[in-house]
């Protein structure tokens, strides 16, 4: 018996899937980015440290479920791969329910959470009060934003990469235009900020939910012993536990970073969170990448097919490579302009344009983390990925600690250590793996 001929993997593929992935992506920031401008141009940093810190909160609490769009783009893709299709309701279903749950539980605990989380985070007394106002209104979107989660990797899975763009593109423009509206025409302030937010994914949702139904020709209809196949649930618990405790550290390192800079004053911390849209943006033009890498090698995987993972692997780290060069490029050309657009404070602005060097070193090493981290999830070496990652965030923590005494300075330092850590961790152990899986 001959083996099965894959077709080969190529640029095209790459970029049907990143691309549209990329121009979703770079709306996304557009969020904050308009968030902090608008509350911004009220030049009052408490404020904007406000809308800064619950921002980062809401950030991290989703992404920690964030595991809902991983493994259904995953699963999606390996079924594909596969050939069957016919898992396809069962694995959208199934992200339903758990987003539900999770969302429901997320609202019912808002007061407990919010009480840990803004003592964790240590910010002044006008900081938290404005934090904690956006917090308790834009808390109630948490099963729709979860949601989308499943929505756009079910669709991202399938390679339906316009139709995922064209969905979150929905979800940020009315976001956008709602702030816009609430904060500086309306003077909602930041509650107005919060309301928008909630508008988006609701938005997004309803417009999810009625897309994949037409896909699904018109229903989700699973039986309960496909929907709730022992094994299959064993695997999707299994991957979920890692990939969200991998999550779960990625996001200690952020949410460390943050509260370090609201401890060292509400300017530092202002200006970290205007320096945390660069992060953003950079981040998610790799993102897109990776996207691709989700897809192409979990089809791949799903396929048993050794040559168009690797071609997936090459591709994406070469061109990621070519993108991370162009964004840094464009940061140190406009980034003194775009921090002046974003706050009017001559304090903020000043030291923003400090620390302007590390944004702009950034992507080169977040092009491995990013890469790695697409291509892992759609092999589903989940167990790897949560290991390398906290190793990663114990690497974080040493070189902050080594470098404490440099305040806001060594803690940049440490972050972009933390960056080539998890490229070059997952990139060391990545031949193994892959020898390992298509042996």
């Amino acid at each position: 018996m001959h083996a099965p001929v894959h077709p080969k993997i190529t640029s095209r593929e790459v970029f049907a899937i990143a691309g549209p992935a990329m121009v979703a992506n770079l709306t996304t920031p557009l969020i904050g980015i308009v968030s902090t401008t608008a509350i911004g141009r009220l030049d009052d940093a408490a404020l904007l440290g406000g809308v800064a810190m619950a921002s980062v909160i809401f950030d991290c609490l989703f992404w920690l479920f964030a595991f809902l769009r991983m493994s259904t783009l995953a699963f999606t893709a390996q079924a594909q791969g596969a050939g069957e299709p016919q898992e396809f309701s069962a694995i959208l279903v199934r992200g339903f329910i758990v987003a539900g749950l999770i969302g429901a539980a997320l609202i019912a605990l808002q007061v407990p959470l919010a009480a840990v989380t803004f003592q964790l985070m240590g910010g002044s007394e006008g900081v938290t009060h404005a934090a904690k106002t956006y917090f308790m209104i834009r808390i109630w979107s948490a099963p729709l934003a979860l949601g989308n989660y499943v929505i756009l990797g079910w669709l991202v899975g399938q390679a339906r990469a316009n139709l995922a763009l064209a969905l979150q593109i929905v979800i940020n423009v009315i976001n956008v235009v709602a702030t816009v509206l609430l904060v500086q025409v309306y003077a909602a302030g930041i509650a107005g900020a919060a309301i928008a937010a909630v508008l988006g994914e609701t938005a997004g949702f309803v417009l999810g939910v009625v897309a994949a139904w037409r896909i699904s020709a018109g229903g989700f209809a699973v039986s309960p012993a496909t929907l709730f196949d022992r094994a299959k649930l064993m695997r999707m618990l299994a991957v979920n536990r890692d990939i969200m405790i991998r999550t779960a550290a990625l996001i200690v390192v952020f949410l460390f970073f943050t509260a370090k800079g609201a401890r060292d004053g509400d300017v530092t911390l202002a200006a970290n969170s205007v320096l945390n849209n660069f992060l953003l943006v950079s981040a998610f033009f790799l993102d897109g990448l990776a996207n691709a890498a989700q897809q192409l090698c979990g089809r791949s995987y799903g396929a048993r097919d050794a040559r168009g993972f690797a071609d997936s692997t090459r591709l994406v780290l070469l061109w990621g490579i070519g993108f991370a060069l162009v964004v840094s490029v464009l940061f140190a050309l406009f980034g003194p302009a775009l921090i002046d657009l974003m706050t009017t404070s001559a304090e903020v602005r000043r030291a923003a344009r400090d620390f302007l060097l590390f944004v702009i070193l950034a992507p080169l090493p977040g092009v491995f983390a990013f890469g790695f981290d697409g291509i892992y999830v759609g092999a589903t070496w989940a167990r790897e990925m949560r290991n390398l990652m906290l190793a990663s965030l114990a690497a974080f923590l040493v070189i902050w600690w080594a470098l404490s005494g440099y305040g806001n300075t060594g803690l940049w330092i440490a972050l972009l250590g933390f960056y080539v850590a998890r490229g070059g961790f997952q990139g060391l152990r990545y031949p193994s793996l892959l020898r390992k899986s298509f042996r």
